[in-house]
């Protein structure tokens, strides 16, 4: 398949930045505060894998008006020249002390003021980036600056893909897709479960993925009892239940999405199980559309896994039914009895139902999905009602 066209324009950039800077003015917020890989990529295109150090903190801070302010350690000086950013500026790092916090204070007062409000992601599902020593430190030399949470702001832009985002979300179910899809030709019975691994993370990077940045799974029989373990040396058996649960990246974007499998035969509770979580997804596929809530499909999928009551509804032992997906593997909203976020169309979505069954076995299935005006369409390949027996070679 021909790949579309990696990055994003200017535009594109300016149209998000614009957007957050709309509700920043609107709650008076002077500039915005950005630490993390997944924020400072979205609003400035800066992506590189030197993230997975901990050592360097990297700093955004978006105005009012105007592009962003890169503050980074020079390292990363010439890649971030190439993004959508304003001014930029460096110090030498790592420090051993003052590592970017007087830099940093200074452009903050110089944007925000002495008494000024400083915008920061706060809330659930957020971190920042820095050690905490530092993070005291700003905060004494930010001494009579209000900081505001932008949380809520910040994750309502980017749960909305654009059709620029959206092209690359069906590009990576794409391709995971069709690896899944010849699984089947390859897997035999014998195969260690890190075998497995190892050959599905092959098969994926020359299908064309950029990365296989998360892969998790199970294997045991007629069922599993852990869905985020890594894998171990045991060999898939006949009547095993083995599933693969894969956020695989092309040009920055996930894709995440699971598939089951039984090696040879697999039992009459089993294959029910599977018939299960392929209703509950067609639940909950059947009321997807703009306006619903994220609660709303989650008890679209309850009532067809659990429909005498008989586990407290929370999702099982999960905790939800699934969640939003683009530049993270998850991203809000989360599909549980309490997230009422109204779904929009241009949100990227997964359901994720799971069930308990056996002698404490369980089985997750997962599909992803792109919200439509009128509805909603699949990112990945449905995978089918009945449970795929792998067949003897």
């Amino acid at each position: 398949m021909t790949p579309p066209k990696r990055g994003f324009t200017n535009a594109e950039f300016a149209c998000r930045c614009a957007k957050i800077q709309q509700a920043m003015i609107t709650n008076d917020i002077a500039a915005l505060l950005l630490t993390t890989e997944a924020d400072v990529r979205y609003f400035t295109g800066f992506m590189t894998q030197f993230w997975q150090s901990p050592t360097r903190p990297w700093f955004v801070l978006l105005p009012a008006i105007g592009k962003p302010i890169a503050i980074i350690p020079s390292i990363g000086a010439p890649l971030m020249r190439d993004c959508y950013i304003g001014n930029l500026q460096t110090w030498t790092s790592p420090a051993a002390t003052d590592d970017g916090i007087s830099l940093l204070a200074s452009l903050i007062l110089d944007q925000v003021g002495l008494s000024g409000r400083l915008g920061m992601m706060m809330g659930s599902e957020t971190t920042i980036r820095m050690p905490f020593a530092d993070i005291q430190a700003l905060q004494t030399l930010m001494d009579g600056i209000t900081l505001c949470d932008m949380t809520a702001d910040v994750q309502k832009i980017r749960m909305i893909k654009s059709p620029a985002e959206q092209i690359k979300l069906k590009h990576i179910c794409s391709i995971v897709s069709s690896v899944f899809a010849d699984l089947p030709q390859w897997v035999v019975a014998g195969m260690p479960l890190n075998e497995l691994f190892q050959n599905f993370k092959i098969k994926a990077l020359e299908a064309g993925v950029d990365d296989v940045s998360y892969l998790v799974g199970s294997a045991g029989p007629d069922g599993y009892t852990d869905i985020i373990a890594p894998p171990t040396s045991r060999p898939i058996a006949s009547g095993d239940v083995f599933m693969l649960d894969t956020g695989c990246i092309w040009d920055g974007y996930f894709s995440d999405f699971d598939r089951n499998f039984a090696m040879h035969y697999a039992s009459d509770t089993a294959k029910e199980a599977h018939h299960r979580l392929f209703d509950a997804t067609d639940a909950a596929l059947n009321i997807l559309k703009p306006g619903i809530t994220a609660a709303d499909l989650f008890f679209a999928m309850d009532q067809v896994l659990r429909p005498n009551g008989s586990i407290q509804i929370k999702g099982g032992e999960v905790g939800r039914y699934g969640h939003g997906l683009g530049t993270q593997l998850t991203e809000p909203p989360s599909h549980t009895n309490w997230d009422q976020t109204v779904l929009e169309a241009g949100m990227a979505l997964t359901l994720e139902p799971s069930i308990n069954y056996g002698d404490g076995l369980m089985m997750v299935a997962e599909e992803n999905l792109l919200i439509l005006d009128n509805g909603a369409m699949l990112l990945s390949t449905r995978a089918q009602r009945d449970l795929p027996i792998v067949s003897a070679c």
